[in-house]
């Protein structure tokens, strides 16, 4: 019987497990050296919070994978071997496959600073990392200041749970504003105003130089490139940014012939089939990048929903079904502490933004509520929209982008795409409004109608 080892146990590694199980009798074995069992990574901040217990984050019950014929084992994958078809432990254990998918998705950067290994450093990714946060800043009486460093969105939920625990943050940001590498300049604004609003120091357009130890190899303070400030703490959070977890298959490639190795750059190279160059190797989830970009796509990206498509995609090909990996349109989500966020198709910020795509920008006079729609200057397509406090339908952006709507339409059903409980106010009078004045419209606004929400596209 054909044995696939997969190397990883999260999103990308079980749902592959999961479909190929629901396609064939072929023999799984899921590798990871973090825990036991599969747990949902997003939902660390809810346990530090005090919203769940670790044991609520895992989706199935412990008797799912015998159930399921998927087998476990805890382990740290020193090395892979192609030739041999072989996985070689830390403790020199080996394990044999058929088929090897690589899916050991992120780790924090480090950025070589002074001091980034000490005690009292941590990232917010595995749940190591959480247990170093309940262990080194359980309170504000054991923890008197926290200094994360880097701006997106892993920082602000760091910032989110220790601040929920009375924690006193600093928040460095090497931007001139929070994430504008990514949000439009209105939207990133008001996530800087809403941060202090929270009472956390959000430091913009600066670097960390250094983290001081004290006596006992633990955090005692860290110092500001710009100023040399001195900010005394007792925890650093690293949350610049993550980078493909694959030191293990570097440390392979100087042991194995050239034409054996299995081809890197930032991350694992895949083809659209997610293919690697060695047959019978393959990689998903945040650790592999597409040798060419699709569409306007990240060659990495991390990111739950993709890691989970890539999973249910290579099952199709592992159970005989060969398919192409085809993410279909961008949409992502998240919440700046409590502001939910979608974003649906393209909006870039203003340093990345082409020449050909405009802006319309509508802020709420008093909450914290907002939209940005991208649309073409010239054929006035609809690009894509951002939305902050207003939840919107996935299906509906999905259908108007496949139809190369434009933006008149799109203001004109904008209602249609509220996805906000039925006493929630809404706002689209307001938001056509300002869209009519400044684009000299007269777009008349739509109820919203059902029937057109569940139609086909």
């Amino acid at each position: 019987m054909e044995h696939i080892v997969i190397i990883g146990n999260g999103i990308s590694g079980v749902t592959l497990a999961r479909h190929i199980r629901k396609n064939s009798d072929k023999e799984i074995t899921i590798v990871s050296a973090e825990t036991d069992y599969f747990f949902s990574r997003t939902a660390l901040m809810y346990v530090y919070m005090g919203h769940m217990k670790f044991e609520h984050t895992q989706p199935y019950e412990s008797w799912f994978w015998k159930k399921n014929r998927i087998n476990l084992k805890k382990g740290y994958v020193q090395q892979v071997d192609p030739k041999k078809k072989q996985l070689v432990f830390s403790n020199n254990e080996t394990l044999s496959y058929d088929k090897l998918v690589l899916a050991t998705g992120s780790k924090p950067n480090k950025f070589g600073w002074p001091g980034q290994d000490l005690k009292g450093v941590m990232g917010l990714y595995h749940k190591q990392d959480l247990e170093n946060l309940e262990k080194h800043a359980p309170n504000n009486k054991v923890c008197k200041r926290a200094v994360i460093v880097g701006g997106g969105l892993i920082g602000i939920e760091l910032a989110e749970m220790l601040h929920s625990r009375n924690i006193p943050v600093t928040f460095l940001v090497r931007e001139t504003s929070f994430w504008n590498g990514v949000l439009p300049a209105g939207e990133s604004e008001m996530i800087n105003e809403h941060i202090k609003e929270n009472h956390i120091d959000l430091r913009l357009s600066t670097n960390l130089k250094e983290i001081v130890s004290d006596e006992n190899g633990r955090v005692k303070s860290v110092i500001i490139e710009e100023t040399g400030e001195e900010i005394p703490c007792d925890v650093v959070g690293l949350t610049a940014g993550v980078s493909p977890n694959i030191d293990f298959i570097k440390n392979s490639e100087t042991s194995a012939e050239p034409s054996r190795s299995i081809e890197t750059n930032r991350g694992i190279l895949v083809n659209r089939f997610l293919e690697t160059n060695i047959k019978d190797v393959y990689a998903i989830g945040d650790c592999a990048e597409q040798r060419e970009a699709i569409g306007n796509r990240r060659p990495i990206e991390a990111v739950w929903y993709t890691g989970r498509m890539m999973g249910e995609t290579l099952a199709q090909t592992l159970c005989g079904n060969r398919v192409e990996y085809k993410p279909g349109h961008w949409f992502n989500s998240a919440k700046f502490i409590d502001i939910e966020y979608q974003t649906y198709g393209w909006v870039f910020s203003e340093r990345s933004k082409k020449d050909t795509e405009l802006h319309f920008h509508w802020r709420h006079p008093k909450e914290n509520i907002c939209i940005t729609v991208a649309y073409d200057k010239d054929t006035n397509k609809f690009l894509g929209i951002n939305t902050f406090g207003i939840r919107m339908r996935h299906k509906i952006f999905d259908r108007w982008l496949t139809e190369e709507r434009d933006v008149n339409h799109v203001m004109e059903y904008l209602a249609d795409a509220n996805f906000d409980p039925e006493f929630y106010r809404a706002y689209e009078k307001e938001i056509i409004t300002k869209f009519n004045q400044e684009n000299n419209t007269n777009i008349q606004p739509r109820k919203k109608s059902w029937k057109r929400i569940f139609a086909k596209a």
